[in-house]
C-alpha cells in the first residue's frame, strides 16, 4: 500500500509504504524536485515506530536537496527509510516490494543504497522498476557500491580543509574516525596510506578491532571518540554525532567526515563557531555517493564521476574559506548557496 500527502509548505511530500507480505513499512521523503527527479538512497534500520522513521526521511532528503545542487547534479532531494522486521521475514521480497513503490512514483524518485542496504538490495529493487542506482556496472561505466566514491570524495575534502584550517598536511595529523563501515574503513585505509595517525570506534567491536589491527589504528568507545586527542574528528556513523556536549568537550580543531545531518540541531553550528572548531558542511563532503549515482543513472562512464568527486575537495576550500572571510559559519554559508541553486532553479521552472 501506497499512500502519497503533501506538506503545508508543498516542499515535503511524504510516500508511506505498506506491504504486509513482505514485511515493507517504511516513507519515501521527496524534498524537491526544482533541479530533477528526487534523488537519494534506500535506508534500511531498526526505528521504534513510523514517526521516527519519517522525520529520519525528511531530515535526510532536505539535505539530499542541499547536497544535489551543490554538486552541480540535474536531481532533487529524496530518501527512502525502511523499518527493520521483526522476526524472520524475505529481504528480496520486501526490496521488490519497495520497488514497486518506487515505480508508482514514475520517476519521480530514484533510489540507491544507503545505510543497510546494498548492491544485492538494489538488483532486487530493479527487478520492479528502473528508477534505481547502484547496480552492478558495466565495463567503465559508472555503477556499483558507490561507498568508494563516498570515502574519496570525504578523504580529499578533509586533505584541502585541514591544509586551510590546520595549516599542516594529514601526515602530521592524527584524525578520530566514527564509524568504519564502508564508507568509514575506507576513508581510514587512504588516511592511513596518507600517513596519519587514527582513533577509530564502531558499535560493532569485531569489525573496529579487526580495521584497528589492520591499520596499527588506537580503537576507544563510541562514547568518547567525539573527545578524543586528535586533530580531526570525522563522523561516518548515524547523524546527529556534533552536539552541544559533544562539541563542548570535543579537542579537534576541524570536523570534517561522511555522516549525513551532522548538526544535531542548528545551534551547534553556533557553538563550532564559538570554539574556532572548523566545520565542513557534511552534504558537501559527502557527496561522491550520489555523484556516482547520478552518472550511472544518467548513463555515463567512470571518468565523469572521478572527474566530478575531484571538484568537491576544492568547493569545500571555497566554502572554509568564504565563511572564514566573513565571521560566519560554514554550515550557513553552504545552506545560503544550496539553497539559492534551489530557488534560481524553481524560478526558471515556473
Amino acid at each position: 500500500m501506497v499512500d502519497h500527502a503533501l506538506s503545508p509548505s508543498q516542499m515535503m511530500r511524504t510516500v508511506r509504504l505498506r506491504d504486509a507480505a513482505s514485511g515493507l513499512d517504511g516513507v519515501i521523503a521527496i524534498h524537491s524536485t526544482a533541479l530533477g527527479p528526487g534523488a537519494g538512497g534506500c535506508r534500511f534500520w531498526r526505528y521504534p515506530d513510523i514517526e521516527a522513521a519519517t522525520q529520519d526521511a525528511c531530515r535526510l532528503a532536505k539535505g539530499m536537496s542541499y547536497k544535489n545542487a551543490m554538486a552541480e547534479l540535474p536531481l532533487g532531494g529524496a530518501k527512502a527509510v525502511l523499518r527493520y522486521p521483526e522476526g524472520d521475514f524475505d529481504r528480496a521480497a520486501l526490496f521488490r516490494a519497495f520497488g514497486k513503490a518506487v515505480e508508482a512514483l514514475e520517476g519521480l524518485y530514484v533510489t540507491a543504497e544507503d545505510v543497510g542496504t546494498s548492491v544485492a538490495d538494489m538488483e532486487q529493487v530493479s527487478t520492479m522498476t528502473r528508477h534505481v542506482a547502484g547496480l552492478h556496472p558495466a565495463q567503465d561505466m559508472a555503477g556499483g557500491d558507490p561507498s568508494p566514491w563516498t570515502a574519496l570524495g570525504v578523504f580529499d575534502s578533509m586533505r584541502m580543509a585541514a591544509q586551510f584550517a590546520l595549516k599542516a598536511d594529514l601526515d602530521a595529523l592524527t584524525v578520530a574516525v566514527q564509524g568504519v563501515g564502508n564508507v568509514g574503513a575506507s576513508l581510514c585505509r587512504q588516511l592511513a596510506e596518507a600517513g596519519a595517525k587514527l582513533v577509530i570506534a564502531d558499535i560493532d567491536a569485531d569489525r573496529c578491532r579487526a580495521l584497528a589491527d589492520e591499520l596499527g589504528a588506537r580503537m576507544v568507545d563510541v562514547t568518547d571518540i567525539a573527545a578524543a586527542e586528535a586533530d580531526i574528528f570525522a563522523p561516518c556513523a548515524l547523524g546527529g554525532a556534533l552536539t552541544q556536549d559533544s562539541v563542548a568537550a570535543m579537542k579537534a580543531r576541524l570536523v570534517c567526515g561522511a555522516a549525513n545531518n551532522q548538526l544535531a540541531t542548528p545551534d551547534v553550528a553556533d557553538a563550532l563557531l564559538a570554539r574556532a572548531i572548523v566545520y565542513a558542511p557534511d552534504y558537501v563532503v559527502n557527496a561522491g555517493g550520489i555523484i556516482s549515482v547520478s552518472a550511472e543513472y544518467l548513463g555515463e562512464d567512470e571518468a565523469s564521476v572521478r572527474t566530478r568527486v575531484a571538484r568537491i575537495g576544492p568547493r569545500v576550500a571555497r566554502i572554509l574559506e568564504q565563511a572564514a572571510r566573513e565571521g560566519r559559519s560554514p554550515a550557513v554559508v553552504a545552506d545560503e548557496m544550496a539553497e539559492s541553486i534551489i530557488a534560481r532553479a524553481a524560478d526558471k521552472a515556473a
